[in-house]
């Protein structure tokens, strides 16, 4: 196989290869095969900035529930926990569960149709 890249996308393949301590054909074919087993899935830088921004969200969330949690748990149900924080608990784990679809939905529509 061979691969031809114009010189601005050979350095840039150059650069990503010294990075990670590799040949430039090296690295291309190990993207490659990323790619071909469904590992990689490439994406525009836009959609990139999207799925970063998905993931982004995910973690703050998860790490907010999880003070939030700690904050509300002082024992067993019906031992005095605030209703007001249970609730922001739970409208948190929603929003997680929102942010966790809509990173799902985007990460399966950048999957090659068969």
């Amino acid at each position: 196989m061979s691969l031809s890249f114009n010189d601005a996308e050979l350095e840039v393949v150059r650069l990503a290869a010294g990075r990670e301590g590799m040949s430039p054909a090296s690295w291309a074919g190990r993207q490659v095969m990323a790619v071909a087993q469904h590992v990689l899935v490439p994406v525009s830088r836009d959609a990139g900035d999207v799925l970063r921004e998905l993931i982004q969200a995910r973690v703050h969330l998860r790490e907010t529930v999880t003070a939030l949690r700690a904050l509300t748990d002082t024992g067993p149900p019906g031992s005095g926990v605030p209703e007001s924080a249970a609730t922001v608990v739970e409208e948190a784990l929603k929003a997680v569960a929102r942010v966790d679809e809509a990173t799902a939905q985007v990460m399966r529509e950048r999957r090659p149709r068969s």
